[in-house]
């Protein structure tokens, strides 16, 4: 997969794609949907996807709590695996939020990208002030050479499909009703950074990892499964892992710590792949530091049938 970050030069190459338009957040079965249809649409033109970063609502409330399902790097990596050859990063400023929907479409999708066909769900907006909708895109489309196929809204277990419901999941502790809606496991992806250590004091060294953008999910315990995708330890494991500000020890800032059972290795400076599979319990503050490793054994043993079940 080509990714492509500026629409006023791109090569000869990767214009003419047929392409699904939007954010992406999660890459869930809705957007899957949107880019079947461009594959479709497109016969022999190479699949793209236009999307922007950073995500609009990032740009427009950068104080906002943090609310994304993915970073850039995860939806690229994801988007790759659907089998997307353009991958058109946008990015998302004030020249290209200041466009009318008549100056994207014209100057963006037209001129700039090249493209053939463009796919967008049925509540997609764009152009300054979110003025055009998708019966907008398809009149622009007409007039300036390119086809408009606009997505139904795909519905799961009797509710729509969307990042938003999928936000909803995880913070509610459901990662298996977020997994029905995003197609496969919620992961949290990123590098192995340094910790102060204390599940290794305590006999259950973790594998720490940032939070920070993210939405995120639930804080407590989970059942996961870990791709670790680089170094000496390459491979696919099974563990527990803890979400939250570790009350036992005072206020942190928010992280996730995985220990990952029947290993033995660093993995620091890794990047690992978090999969949450299923919420234990909330974060608890122990009596004692006995105490809490009898629970974290028991949340481990837990976790171990949970994951042997899958």
């Amino acid at each position: 997969m080509r990714i492509i970050r500026d629409y006023q030069y791109v090569d000869a190459k990767d214009r003419g794609a047929s392409a699904a338009i939007g954010n992406f957040d999660g890459v869930h079965l809705g957007h899957q949907s949107v880019i079947d249809i461009a594959r479709e649409a497109g016969g022999d033109a190479p699949l793209g996807v236009v999307t922007f970063e950073p995500h609009p609502r990032e740009f427009f409330a950068p104080d906002a709590a943090p609310f994304r399902l993915t970073n850039a790097d995860t939806r690229a990596h994801r988007l790759d695996k659907l089998g997307v050859e353009r991958l058109y990063e946008l990015p998302f400023n004030a020249t290209l939020s200041a466009l009318s929907p008549e100056e994207f479409a014209r100057d963006v999708l037209a001129r700039g990208l090249g493209l053939t066909h463009v796919v967008v769900g049925a509540d997609f907006c764009f152009g300054k002030g979110r003025a055009g909708n998708a019966e907008d895109l398809r009149r622009f489309g007409a007039e300036m050479g390119f086809g408009v196929t606009i997505a139904p809204l795909l519905r799961g277990s009797g509710e729509q499909v969307s990042s938003t419901a999928i936000r909803k999941a995880l913070s509610d502790g459901r990662p298996r009703d977020a997994k029905e809606m995003l197609g496969h496991w919620h992961r949290i992806d990123g590098p192995v950074i340094g910790g102060d250590q204390r599940g290794r004091e305590l006999g259950f060294p973790t594998a720490n990892m940032s939070i920070d953008g993210l939405h995120p999910p639930k804080f407590g315990v989970y059942a996961v499964l870990v791709d670790v995708l680089d170094g000496p330890h390459r491979g696919s494991y099974q563990g527990a892992a803890s979400v939250g500000v570790r009350p036992m020890f005072g206020i942190n800032k928010a992280n996730i710590e995985t220990f990952l059972f029947d290993f033995s290795g660093d993995l620091y400076g890794a990047e690992l792949s978090i999969a949450l599979i299923e919420f234990l319990r909330p974060e608890w503050k122990f009596d004692s530091l006995e105490a809490l490793i009898a629970q974290i054994d028991a949340d481990c043993a837990q976790c171990r049938d949970i994951l042997s079940a899958l």
